[in-house]
């Protein structure tokens, strides 16, 4: 018996090796997704190390460097790198700082959004009937809205703050997982191994979670890394227009929200900011197109 089961992992490796070579090739052949790969890896060591790497305490307050250009320009410290806002505080350790929570932010967004959603997706897209009819019209309520919007709206209804704005944006993007969900399990509940299961006397939740799920990860993947920078965006969003993380958190889009009066007088507080969520976005994107070039099987090049 151990003798087989020997055999068996042997075998079982080299395949393993060559679905993740195969899927390695395709995302590597997409340059722009592996410059986003090597950024997002960069952008999470920042995030994890953030209190080892930043220079100073994101909410410290020093009041004889009020509004202090970067180093490179006339009047600029060697002490504040990038600068510093209007009540002293670093921008370069705000920066850092707002890694984490920007990272934070997507993550428990795009989790919950793809639990949830998979869940309600899987089952109307198996059981079908009232169930699904039930499912898809409120789907199909949550999508009439525009996702800020809606999501604005739920932010002041729970009340402004990180976590509620972390649901209401979970709430907005369950939708996109659902109908994802439902339409793969749909195109595979049909197929003959989920028939051979379904003889061979699996439950319905078997069936659903462990024979068919697994076979439907691909679009949810490649949803889920699309989710995960619009995550980041609408987060932002509601911090600027203050219904998202609260001051002093130094969370980019509340920072972009305290920097509106200078636009026009202290670049630094307002651009940086700002390129640190485009850059962190297009980073996501990118990786995002690779991993559809990847996971698709019609996407895929010969």
């Amino acid at each position: 018996m151990s003798q087989a089961a020997a055999t068996s992992a042997v075998s079982t490796d080299p395949s393993r090796r060559a679905r993740l070579a195969e899927f390695w090739y395709y995302f590597s052949e997409n340059r722009g997704a592996v410059i986003g790969l090597v950024f997002f890896i960069f952008l999470v060591l920042v995030a994890i190390f953030a209190p080892l790497i930043a220079p100073h305490d994101p909410t410290q307050q020093y009041r004889d460097a009020v509004l202090v250009p970067p180093v490179w320009q006339e009047g600029g410290r060697a002490d504040f790198l990038l600068g510093t806002d209007a009540v002293g505080r670093d921008m370069l350790s705000r920066l850092i700082y707002g890694t984490q929570f920007s990272l934070f932010v997507g993550v428990i967004v795009t989790t919950l959004s793809l639990v949830v959603g998979v869940v309600f997706g899987v089952i109307a897209g198996y059981f079908r009937g009232w169930v699904d009819t039930a499912i898809m019209r409120v789907m199909d309520i949550i999508l009439a809205f525009p996702s800020l919007l809606l999501a604005l709206v739920l932010v002041a209804i729970l009340g402004p703050g990180l976590v509620n704005a972390m649901i209401a944006i979970s709430l907005v993007y369950q939708p996109h997982f659902v109908r994802l969900a439902r339409a793969a399990v749909m195109s595979e509940k049909s197929r003959d191994y989920v028939v051979a299961a379904k003889v061979a006397g699996a439950s319905h939740t078997r069936l659903m979670f462990k024979t068919i799920l697994p076979n439907c990860m691909a679009p949810l993947i490649v949803q889920a890394t699309l989710s995960f920078s619009s995550a980041i965006l609408d987060a932002a969003a509601l911090g600027f227009l203050g219904m998202g993380a609260q001051p002093p958190t130094p969370e980019w889009g509340t920072m972009l929200a305290e920097a509106r009066e200078f636009i026009q007088s202290k670049w630094w507080v307002v651009t940086l900011p700002g390129v640190a969520i485009l850059i962190t976005v297009l980073a996501i994107n990118l990786m995002g197109d690779g991993l559809r070039d990847a996971l698709d099987p019609k996407l895929k090049r010969s």
